[in-house]
């Protein structure tokens, strides 16, 4: 089969499409015909050697994917071999086959294609259990999104609004923000020609934002926890601009707020049964509309280099998927 594989930890340029061995699942996997791997930062991380898991080398990257069972291995009942599903492997999607634990693939939802259906699990999940999960959003909060048009910061866009908040998208320029607003932000904010700080407070009469969702980290974090209101919620989801800030402390204690880590590959082992309701949450958002999977652009598995590094630049909107 073909495979976008990296044999050493390093820059992405060295990662090469290739020929490399079918995979043949063991008990409890099965093995599953790509057929779209949607890009997400910790892909770009993890073959830098800069993600929490350090896979064995070597790996190809793509950590969520969808299509077809084709060879079940010992034990598995379900699915079965012909079933669409999508998967949440944590690497290995960047290939014609991979294989995956069962427990890890979910039916693919009716009236998802095979691009929405990968590039749906993580940001949506991710979204979902930072804002109901760990921060507890409630109707009629304010809900600030850093890097409103990647792919969690779109989906935080969504998930918020369908928890009843009022969403402020805060990105680094007016296409990002005028993408965040299509899909249903109410306010946007240039953080490229604003003052974040300033224009959250005047956008919320001086109170600031209930919730900041964080997926960039870097020179607008320390801005963005000076504009959490008292006894808000600032939620570190990642650092996608390559930079890990050091938050002064004094910050916290003179408005009571809290800094919350959000860390949902992990949570989704420790709470299974909390993922599977989060993701029945969102199956039944997605039929009532109110999801959209951004998918902005689409590569086939020999562009799929280029395309992640790309977005590693942060050249990229919303979801890049590769079509296998």
């Amino acid at each position: 089969m073909n495979a976008l594989m990296c044999h050493a930890f390093g820059p992405i340029s060295r990662l090469r499409l290739e020929s490399a061995p079918d995979p043949v699942p063991g008990p409890g996997q099965v093995v599953v015909r790509v057929r779209a791997c949607s890009l997400n930062f910790p892909d770009a991380l993890i073959v830098q050697g800069l993600y929490q898991v350090k896979p064995a080398l070597p790996f190809s990257p793509g950590a969520e994917f969808a299509g077809v069972v084709e060879i079940v291995g010992e034990g598995v009942r379900h699915p079965r071999v012909g079933d669409a599903v999508v998967a949440f492997a944590g690497h290995g999607g960047l290939a014609e086959r991979c294989v995956v634990d069962a427990v890890r693939l979910l039916p693919l939802p009716a009236g998802m294609d095979f691009a929405q259906g990968a590039a749906f699990l993580l940001t949506y999940g991710t979204a979902l259990h930072a804002l109901r999960g760990v921060a507890g959003v409630r109707e009629g909060q304010t809900l600030l999104v850093l890097g409103a048009a990647g792919g969690v910061g779109l989906a935080a866009v969504e998930v918020g609004k369908a928890l009843g908040a009022r969403v402020l998208a805060a990105a680094s320029s007016a296409a990002r923000l005028e993408l965040a607003q299509r899909h249903g932000a109410d306010a946007g904010i240039d953080y490229s020609t604003q003052d974040l700080r300033r224009r959250v407070l005047e956008l919320t009469d001086g109170r600031g934002a209930d919730v900041v969702l964080d997926p960039v980290g870097g020179s607008y974090a320390e801005s963005a926890l000076r504009a959490t209101a008292w006894r808000g919620s600032y939620l570190v989801v990642g650092f996608a601009a390559g930079e890990i800030p050091r938050l002064p402390l004094n910050l916290v204690l003179l408005q009571e707020r809290r800094v919350l880590g959000v860390y949902w590959g992990e949570a989704l082992q420790r709470d299974p049964q909390a993922h599977l309701r989060d993701v029945e949450q969102l199956v039944t958002w997605f039929s009532e509309g109110r999801l959209r999977p951004p998918v902005t652009e689409r590569v086939g598995l020999d562009g799929a280099l280029d395309a992640l590094q790309r977005m590693a630049a942060r050249q990229v909107m919303g979801k890049v998927v590769v079509e296998v």
